[in-house]
């Protein structure tokens, strides 16, 4: 029989993830994207945070599992702390010992992913293009939204990659290592990104000197084209395909990166797609999309509303069910929260993954 076909619009690790949990279900795909190489070099992108889940994922899509731990470091510590400004003191508001993720750099993982599929499946194409290609095809997912369907959460974080491959000994580093002697276990998220003048630049590296230690503040300046995002998300949809149209990823929900979520969720959307349209076969599609809307919406449902939750209570503003957080005056219990592990579904395997 002739093997059903997928359309996939984008090639970020949500699209080779989607490519790679079809190509093993028996599907063809291909994958639309502005460039058909892969990426050479992402200084935007940022720390990612593999729960075990992920990794089982990615591991089972590799020839060599092992290639995975070439690309990461252990991230066992989740920790939150306070720095109190005018005392000049940190304090540890929440940590977690358990915390079993490993850590990998975006374009990292994305090569890893991406040389594991055949180079003729990317197709590269812009979206005014697309329509009438889609129509001839059996799957389509798309990683397109509308833009007013996004919401600004009112902040936005500062970022920076700094690479420090070259003299891995330096003073900076050796600093550092000295002062976060944990170095390795944290990790950031990622979202819109907007490019900053020298003089935003100048009045960050002012702040980073009154709030961070000096070891911290020196890696911050000596951090090239540092840049800014934007924190976005979007009120939980009710469905997530539609005829033969599905959402992955952040298409279907995007989330602040305050439990470090992002490619965790869309890697499980995309394994479980996969094991979906493998159990039902293509002649039974909307069966098998149907399943799988069942069993990632309520999951990433609750992981998006948590995730802006937290984001509320540590910039201190007010929620519907508490004050706005104080982190000088917090009880433990109140702390709570701040740990990833409260995310709704943290440790959740789907039968059809076991």
């Amino acid at each position: 029989m002739r093997k059903p076909k997928a359309i996939i619009v984008g090639g970020s690790i949500a699209g080779i993830s989607c490519a790679k949990a079809l190509i093993l279900a028996g599907w063809d795909v291909v994958v639309i994207e502005k460039t058909r190489g892969p990426p050479t070099g992402n200084p935007t992108g940022a720390g990612i945070a593999l729960n075990p889940l992920s990794q089982k994922m990615v591991k089972s899509w590799l020839h060599q599992p092992d290639l995975l731990h070439n690309i990461t470091l252990p991230l066992t510590i989740d920790q939150n702390r306070a720095v109190d400004q005018e005392k000049n003191i940190c304090r540890i508001l929440a940590r977690d010992e358990n915390f079993n993720c490993l850590q990998a750099h975006w374009t990292d993982l994305h090569s890893l992913i991406y040389n594991t599929l055949p180079p003729e499946i990317f197709f590269g194409v812009t979206c005014t293009s697309l329509s009438a290609f889609l129509t001839t095809n059996q799957l389509s997912m798309s990683k397109l939204r509308i833009l007013k369907l996004m919401r600004y959460t009112g902040y936005c974080a500062w970022m920076g990659v700094f690479d420090f491959s070259e003299n891995e000994n330096s003073e900076t580093i050796q600093g550092i290592r000295k002062a976060y002697p944990e170095l390795g276990n944290g990790v950031h998220g990622d979202s819109a990104t907007m490019k900053v003048s020298s003089d935003m630049i100048k009045k960050m590296h002012q702040e980073a000197e009154k709030i961070w230690v000096p070891e911290f503040a020196r890696v911050i300046k000596e951090t090239k084209e540092p840049f800014l995002n934007l924190m976005y998300d979007c009120d939980p949809l009710t469905q997530i395909y539609w005829d033969n149209v599905v959402l992955i990823g952040d298409a279907a929900h995007p989330i602040t990166p305050h439990c470090a979520r992002s490619t965790n969720m869309a890697i499980a959307d995309a394994a479980v797609l996969g094991k979906c349209l493998e159990r039902w076969g293509p002649e039974n599609l909307h069966s098998a999309l149907e399943e799988h809307q069942s069993v990632r919406l309520p999951v990433t449902t609750k992981q998006v509303l948590h995730s802006r939750r937290v984001g509320q209570i540590k910039l201190g503003l007010p929620t519907p069910d508490r004050e706005p957080f104080d982190p000088n005056t917090a009880s433990p219990e109140d702390c709570e929260i701040l740990k990833q592990r409260r995310l709704p579904f943290f440790d959740d395997v789907p039968s059809i993954l076991e």
